[in-house]
Parts: C-alpha cells; structure tokens; sequence
C-alpha cells in the first residue's frame, strides 16, 4: 500500500512511519509549512521540519514539504481571532486537524496517487459488526487523542492509518530508541503554533484586533471592576480580571458583548443542567437519529472526565446540532469548546460538535 504519513517532527509521528516501513508499505513522510509568523512552541518550527526530515533519512523514505500556509491562515488563525470577537473560546488545534492535517492532506494524498494518509495520532480505527468503520480511543488513555480527531467520517476513516494508536506512549518512546531516531526523547509539543509562551494570546490578538474594555460586575449586577479586554475573557475565567483579593473566589459566569459586561459570581452559579451543541458531526451519519433518548458519554476538553447526559433533541440534518441533558447539573463550557460524544462503554467515538450555550 502506498501511504502518506504526516511527519511532524516529533516522536509519534517518527515512529509511525516507521512502523509503516516495517510493515511493508511504500511510504513517504510529509511535513505541513502551515505557520510562517512568530513561534517559539507548539509544532510548527524550522526545527521541527529538519526533525522530520532527519528521520526520514533514518527510515529511508522520501520526505518532501507541503505549504500550506495560506489554507491554515484561512481555516485556523482568521476563524480564531474572529472567534474572539464574538465572546467564542476557539480550539484551534481541533480545526487544524480538521482542515489541514486530514480534509486538505487526504485531497493532496488522493490526487499524488496514496492509498492512505497516516499521522501519528493516539487513537484506533476498527470496524463493527456491520462492517462500518468506528473510531476508539487510542490504548494510551492518558495519551489518547480522539478527542481531536472526532470529525472524521466513514469515508475519511477509509483511508487514514493510526500506527501508534495500539501502543502506549513509554512503548512509543523505546522503539524510537531502539531505531536510534533523533526525535526519541523529544518532548511533545503542548501549545498552539501561532502563540508565542512570551507574549501570550493577548499580544498575539493585540496585534490583529482592537480590544474593548468591559464592566464587571456581580449577579446582581452591582459593579465590582473593569477589564481592559473583553475579548480575552473566558467563561469560567477567574484569574486576570482585575477583582480584589479576600473575601470567596469569583468566576465569570456570563459574558455579554452587546453592552461590555462581564458577570461574575460563585461556582455554584456556573452549574447548569442542559447543553446545546452546533455542527455536530458523526462518525456514522446514519446513527444521528437513533441517538435521540440516548445516553452517552460527553467530553469537553481534550482530558477532560467524560460526563454523563441524555441526547434531549436531534436535528437529523447532517451538521446540525442538539441538545444534551446532563445526568446531573456540571459546569457551563465556553461557547465555541468542542463536544465529543462517545458510547458508555469510554472507547467508541459517536461524534461531536462545539459547545454553543447553556441553559
């Protein structure tokens, strides 16, 4: 089988690839150009690119680099910084994965002539007993990534290979050693490419958009302080607000961009009983109505405690949304955070969308 691996420089990514090689496929490593401006984090780096290059030679495949600078600039940074405009807290690394590392990677793999795109995520594609393709988690629950690679669908799980997605990470790291590749002790990136660990997510914005001050104020909406950029605020945000120490913590609970306001209160006032959920996709487009009535498992941050909840209503229109009740009454979740669903039994991906309001 002739397979395009995403090589990002580090180590899953390595070893990846050579595990493809192992097993016989006509392999060659891609690296993605997809970040140009600042970055000292994340894996975008100059660095990263001469890593993945560098194994490649190890392993002896060809490795050739792909800009796509301008469709992430699209489909990631713009959407982002719009996002902030509009009170949303983005998950960049989640669309990243969605347009660039699997929609546009898997149309270059599909028009050079591969049979299947493999990356070096922690996660498994398998098959149920009708033959339609699932997606689990990867075996390594602490490192287990589905949750951002929850959009991909029966057509895209046809052509796109997890090789590390059986292994644990220490297992990961001991064959990278055993290989003497260069990216064996590498540590693995955390951070989003475009922010910089100096100047943060507000000198990042600063940059692009002007920022308002807004009002703070209590949950009876006596003032309390001011914040000089509303669109830094987060629901849920305690820290950086400006408020006067002593006295019980306060968490925003509400944000409301028509009139600059924050509210803050307890965290019992953050706790709500429905979720609503926008541009769900699934797995399998034909289970979308059968999961009315249902419960299931809700994640909503990449290692978060799955939640229990009962699918309230579905739209069966494919992309659309619905709504979830929770079992019991959890902390609201940011608008514009993405929402995963998976089987009670933890490991089968149904799908997921992003968080839109609670109730």
């Amino acid at each position: 089988m002739k397979v395009m691996i995403a090589m990002s420089g580090g180590v899953d990514s390595s070893v990846a690839a050579a595990l493809l090689v192992d097993a016989g496929h006509e392999v060659v490593g891609v690296t993605m150009r997809l970040w140009g401006g600042e970055s000292d984090s994340g894996c975008c780096s100059v660095s990263d690119v001469d890593d993945a290059r560098r194994v490649a030679q190890q392993l002896g495949i060809d490795h050739v680099v792909f800009n796509f600078s301008e469709d992430f600039e699209a489909t990631v940074v713009t959407p982002y910084v719009e996002a902030h405009t509009r009170g949303i807290t983005p998950n960049p690394c989640i669309e990243c994965n969605r347009h660039l590392k699997f929609d546009r990677l898997l149309e270059r793999a599909e028009l050079l002539g591969f049979d299947a795109v493999a990356t070096g995520h922690h996660a498994r594609v398998g098959t149920d007993d009708l033959g339609h393709r699932v997606l689990w988690r990867g075996v390594d629950l602490a490192k287990d990534q589905s949750y951002v690679v929850h959009m991909l669908s029966q057509q895209d799980l046809a052509k796109v290979m997890f090789p590390v997605g059986d292994l644990t990470k220490d297992q990961v790291r001991q064959i990278a050693v055993d290989r003497g590749l260069r990216t064996a002790t590498k540590p693995d990136s955390q951070d989003v490419c475009f922010i910089t660990s100096t100047g943060g997510r507000s000198a990042f914005l600063g940059h692009r958009i002007p920022f308002r001050t807004a009002k703070v104020v209590d949950t009876d909406g006596l003032p309390v302080g001011d914040v000089e950029a509303l669109e830094l605020v987060t629901l849920g945000q305690r820290r950086g607000l400006g408020l006067p120490g002593g006295g019980p913590k306060r968490y925003v609970v509400e944000i409301d961009q028509d009139t600059a306001t924050v509210v803050v209160g307890a965290e019992e006032d953050l706790a709500t009983d429905v979720i609503e959920v926008h541009a769900v996709t699934m797995v399998d487009e034909t289970q979308r109505a059968e999961l009315l009535g249902r419960t299931v498992l809700v994640q909503c941050s990449a290692h978060g405690e799955p939640r229990r909840a009962i699918v309230a209503e579905v739209d069966p229109t494919p992309g659309a949304g619905m709504v979830l009740e929770w079992m019991r009454p959890e902390t609201k979740v940011a608008p514009g955070q993405s929402i995963v669903l998976y089987e009670l039994s933890d490991i089968q991906v149904i799908g997921g969308g992003r968080a839109a309001s609670s109730r």
